[in-house]
This record gives structure tokens, sequence and C-alpha cells, in this order.
């Protein structure tokens, strides 16, 4: 046998373990029996449909096997024979299982999407789905930081001493990442994503593609502008990722995600971070500010207002706070 041959050998095997490991990462109950089941022709010619003609993400991709998938890991009927009472059954099974509506909601979104397809290409008459009636949604309101607070961690990079095996360009980086996510509202994918050519400096904005692909400009702020080109010229970073790590690759969400958390230690906050919580923050100090519901829906990328909406309830919440501490008769 050749070196060559034994090396795509080798590099084979990794790939199969490495698809093992990630459908059993997949499943709810941590086996891989349920999304071991092999998707037939239909549900294959769907998820493909996905990729060529919605431009669905990886993520999104990921999750639709796994909505279709985990379903037939419970019922083997024919797509087209299965029943409201087939899908009734399998809301119990999950809802049994201890998950949460949102995961419920999003299993059962995708079964629908599914079976929209089905009556526009398979010219299926039914759709049993949508006679499923799911559990309503917790109204949890988002966390937001305080001014003071999103203050507090922008600058903390620069206040903590660095690890000496970090380069000396790393702290620069983590206050461009902290405040780009608070300028402009990103979400973590789409900050991650972004090369050094979608900031644009004299337009003062970024270019971000979405969820679904979709293209948006949002402006930038100046101090996050200056952090990023503070950032650039230390760490000689001119083309490809705009946010690299120490092998100057793009880095990745995960860390990213560890970035903001480490810092979260050396300040005041009491509660758990996570960069969408700088998301909720940009949203609801823009409409404490007079923002229009509109505009902060097109700067975050929101295909419904009523996704933005969550964020007048915050801002009315605070107003309320404000009034009960500040009135003499509230």
């Amino acid at each position: 046998m050749s070196a060559s041959s034994s090396r795509a050998d080798r590099a084979n095997a990794r790939a199969t373990e490495g698809t093992r490991a990630n459908i059993s990462k997949l499943s709810p109950q941590g086996s891989s029996s349920a999304l071991g089941t092999n998707l037939d022709s239909v549900a294959e010619e769907f998820l493909r449909y996905l990729t060529n003609e919605r431009n669905a993400s990886p993520r999104t991709l990921k999750a639709y096997r796994h909505a279709l998938t985990s379903f037939r890991g419970e019922n083997k009927a024919p797509w087209k024979k299965c029943t409201p009472d087939d899908f009734r059954d399998y809301l119990f099974a999950v809802m049994k299982r201890g998950q949460a509506r949102s995961y419920v909601r999003l299993q059962f979104s995708a079964l629908r999407t599914f079976y929209q397809f089905l009556a526009a290409r398979k010219q299926l008459r039914h759709n049993p789905v949508r006679e499923v009636q799911l559990p309503k949604m917790e109204k949890k309101l988002p966390l937001v930081l305080t001014r003071q607070q999103v203050d507090e961690l922008l600058t903390a990079p620069t206040r903590e001493p660095k690890s000496r095996s970090a380069p000396t360009w790393m702290p620069l980086r983590d206050v461009a990442i902290m405040e780009l996510f608070y300028s402009s509202g990103l979400r973590l994918s789409e900050l991650a994503a972004l090369d050094v050519s979608d900031v644009d400096l004299y337009t003062e904005s970024v270019r971000v593609f979405g969820k679904g692909r979709k293209e948006r400009v949002c402006p930038v702020g100046l101090p996050a502008l200056e952090a990023i080109q503070k950032y650039r010229a230390t760490a000689n970073v001119h083309s490809g990722p705009l946010f690299i790590n120490k092998a100057r690759r793009r880095i990745s969400a995960r860390s990213v995600w560890l970035v903001l958390k480490r810092y979260v230690r050396h300040t005041s906050i009491p509660i758990s971070m996570s960069p969408h919580k700088l998301r909720h923050s940009f949203a609801t100090h823009m409409l404490d500010r007079g923002a229009d519901l509109r505009s902060v829906q097109a700067l975050l990328g929101h295909a419904s207002l009523s996704t933005t909406q969550i964020y007048t309830h915050v801002t009315v919440e605070r107003l309320k706070k404000a009034y009960a501490d500040a009135h003499p008769r509230a």
C-alpha cells in the first residue's frame, strides 16, 4: 500500500468518526439511535431545496435535519400517510422528555416547512402539522446591561493584564470585538464571519450577511471604528478575516463567547454574560434614546417586527421602574 493511499484511509476514518460524534451530540437524549435513522429521498430532497433555493445556513440545515430524524425515530410511517394524531403523539413524547418550549416549537417549525414543501412539490393536499396546537412560548424579557455596565465591560481588556502567551494585539482585538457588538447589534455568527473588506471606514458602516444570507448594512460608531483600526494596525491585519486568533486564522464563534465571559469576571456585572446580551442592550438603549421600532428592526436584521417588539416591553418596564423610583407619589 502506498503512503498516499494510507494517508487517505486514515483521513476517511477520521471523517467517519467525526460524523458519528456530531450525530451523537445532536441527540437530545445523548444517544445516536434516533438520529442514526437514515432519511429517505424525499427528506433529502427537501434539505437540498433548503440549501440551493432557500440559501439556508449550515445551522438551519442542521436544525431541520435534526427535526426530521428525531420524528423518524418515533414514527416510521411514510410522510404522506402521517396524520395529525401522529404529530400530537410526537409532541407529547418530546414534552415528556422535558424539552424547552423553544426547542419544541423549532422542531415543529421545521416539520411544518417540510410539509409545505411536500404540498408544493409532491402534490400533498393536507398538512397534518398545521392542526397540532403547540405550547406557547414563555414570555421572558431579555436581560440588558445598563450603559454604565457596558462601559465597564468595554474597558475591561485594557485594565486587566494579558497572559504571557497572548500576542500584544489580543487585548486590542477583544476591545474591538465588544465595541462592534454593542455599536451595531450584530449576531455572534455575523461578527465572527466578518472580513476586513466588510468594514467601510468612509461610510462608517459594516456589511453583514445575516440569516438566510440576507445582506444588510449597519452603521458603526466612531469608538468601534477607532478600536478596529487600532487593532488592525497593531495585529497587521489588512485582508481576509477581520478578527483572528493566535494562529492568525479566523476566530471561532465559541472563542468570541469565551472572550466575553473572561472579561465579565473582571467587572461588577452580576449576571451571566453572552454576546447576545450585548445585542439586547444595543436594541434597548436605541429605543431608550428615541429610535423608532422599524429602524431597530432593520439594524438587527429581524424578518418580523414582532421579534423586535419584545424590546419595547423592556423599555416600558425600565420606564416604570424609573417612575416608581423617582416620582414622589408613584
